[in-house]
C-alpha cells in the first residue's frame, strides 16, 4: 500500500505536466522559442525533484526523518524561476489570454505545492501559497492591464495549492493509519501470548502449589518420623509418592491440551493468518452436516498438525500469494493436500516453503516434516511434500487411514 501511494504521488505532477502543457504550447504558439523550452525544461526539473523529496516528506510525516535543506531550497529556486519564465512569456509574447496565464501558473505551482504539502504546517503552507498567488496576481496585472487574469490567476494559484494539499495529507494519513493498524496488531498478538502464558502459569499453580505443599509437608513429616524409628513414616512417603503420581499426570493433562490440535479450529486460524499476511486462502473441508463424512479424532488431530505446520512453512519460506487447502475422504483414508505458491525454484526442492523448519537451500528436510512424518507412520499414514503442478507453487499431502483410528 505504500508503495502504490508512493508512486501515485510521484506520477502526479507528470500528469498535470502532460495535461496542461499541450493547451499551453498552443496558446504561446507565437512566443520565443527558447523561452517556451526555458518554462517546459524548469517544469520537468521540478517534476524529477519532486521525486525524491515526496520521499522524504512521507518519511517525515510518518517517521519524523529529517530531510534536509538541499532539495527543498533547490525546489523553491526552480518554482522562482518557472514562474518567472511564465511572467516574462506573459510580458514578451503579446495578450495570449486568462487560460494561458492560469495553465502557466498551475504548470509550475503544482509540483512546488505536492513537495512543500508535507515539509511545512498547514498554516505555512497557505500563507505561502496565498502570498504566491498575490505576487503572480500583481506581475499579472502589470503585464495585462485588467483585472480578470489576475484575479482566475489568483485563484488558480490557491486552488491548486489547496488540491495537492488535500490529496498528498490524505495519503499520508491513511499510511499512518495503517502504520498505526500493523503496530496494533503486533500489540495484540505479543498480549494474547501474554494472556496465555498467565493462563498457563495460573493452570500449572493450581495443579502443582497445593500438591507441592503437601508432598514438601509429608516429607517433612516422614523425615521426623524416621529419626524417631517410628513406622508411620513409611506411609507418609508411600503418600508422597502417590501425591507426586497424581501431579505428573495432572500436569500430563495441562499439558496436553496445549500439545493437541483440532482440525476444524487449525483451519479457521491458518485461514484467519494466511489473509492477514495478505495471502488468499480457500478451505475445502465439507462438515458433517453438509454431508461431510466423520473423521475419527486422532485422524483430526494429526491433520490438525499438518495444517499447522503447512501456515507456518509458508508464512516463513514463501512469498506467496493464494493457498488452498483441501481435505476429503476417498477409500476409507483421510486426504489432505496444501498447496501455495511463491515458492522460488532454488528452493523448490530444498527447505522451502512446505518442507519444514530450515530456510536454507539444501536437500534436507527441517525437523517439522520429519516429526509429522513420525506423528503420521503412528497411525499408519504416510506425508508427502514436494512441487505442485504449477510454477513456482509447493504441496504437502498427508493420507491417514481410517479404519483402527480411533
Amino acid at each position: 500500500m505504500e508503495l502504490f501511494s508512493r508512486w501515485t504521488l510521484y506520477a502526479v505532477p507528470w500528469f498535470v505536466t502532460i495535461s496542461v502543457v499541450g493547451e499551453l504550447t498552443l496558446g504561446l504558439r507565437n512566443a520565443p522559442t527558447a523561452l517556451v523550452w526555458s518554462l517546459f525544461g524548469l517544469t520537468v526539473a521540478q517534476n524529477v525533484v519532486a521525486i525524491p523529496l515526496l520521499w522524504r516528506g512521507l518519511d517525515l510525516y510518518l517517521r519524523g526523518r529529517p530531510t534536509g535543506r538541499r532539495l527543498p531550497a533547490l525546489a523553491t529556486a526552480l518554482a522562482v524561476a518557472g514562474l518567472a519564465a511564465g511572467i516574462v512569456l506573459q510580458g514578451i509574447g503579446g495578450p495570449y489570454g486568462t487560460g494561458t496565464a492560469v495553465r502557466a501558473a498551475v504548470l509550475t505551482v503544482s509540483p512546488f505545492a505536492m513537495v512543500y504539502a508535507l515539509l511545512v504546517p498547514v498554516r505555512t503552507f497557505f500563507a505561502l501559497h496565498t502570498g504566491l498567488g498575490a505576487v503572480l496576481a500583481v506581475a499579472e496585472a502589470a503585464v495585462h492591464p485588467g483585472a480578470a487574469a489576475s484575479v482566475w490567476t489568483f485563484i488558480a494559484v490557491l486552488g491548486t495549492s489547496a488540491l495537492c494539499l488535500f490529496s498528498i495529507r490524505c495519503s499520508g494519513w491513511m499510511l499512518q493509519v495503517m502504520y498505526e493498524v500493523d503496530a496494533n496488531r503486533e500489540v495484540q498478538a505479543r498480549l494474547a501470548v501474554a494472556e496465555e502464558r498467565l493462563r498457563f502459569g495460573r493452570d500449572l499453580h493450581d495443579v502443582m502449589g497445593r500438591n507441592l505443599a503437601v508432598i514438601a509437608l509429608k516429607s517433612e513429616l516422614a523425615v521426623q518420623l524416621a529419626r524417631r524409628e517410628r513406622p508411620e513414616a513409611v506411609t507418609q512417603m508411600v503418600e508422597v509418592q502417590r501425591i507426586a503420581h497424581e501431579t505428573q499426570m495432572e500436569v500430563r493433562g495441562v499439558v496436553r491440551g496445549y500439545r493437541e490440535a483440532d482440525l476444524q479450529v487449525e483451519l479457521a486460524g491458518a485461514r484467519s493468518v494466511l489473509r492477514a499476511a495478505r495471502v488468499d486462502c480457500r478451505v475445502d473441508f465439507p462438515a458433517e452436516d453438509d454431508g461431510g463424512a466423520p473423521l475419527p479424532e486422532a485422524v483430526r488431530s494429526a491433520l490438525g498438525w499438518v495444517v499447522r505446520e503447512g501456515t507456518t512453512n509458508v508464512l516463513r519460506h514463501a512469498d506467496a500469494g493464494r493457498c488452498a487447502v483441501r481435505v476429503r475422504v476417498q477409500a476409507g483414508t483421510a486426504v489432505l493436500e496444501m498447496e501455495n505458491d511463491g515458492v522460488p525454484t532454488e528452493l523448490r526442492t530444498g527447505t522451502g516453503a512446505g518442507t519444514g523448519d530450515g530456510a536454507g537451500t539444501g536437500t534436507e528436510e527441517g525437523s517439522g516434516l520429519k516429526g509429522l512424518r513420525e506423528r503420521l507412520a503412528a497411525l499408519g499414514g504416510t506425508l508427502e511434500s514436494g512441487p505442485g503442478d504449477g510454477v513456482g507453487t509447493y504441496r504437502l499431502r498427508a493420507e491417514l487411514p481410517l479404519e483402527g483410528t480411533v
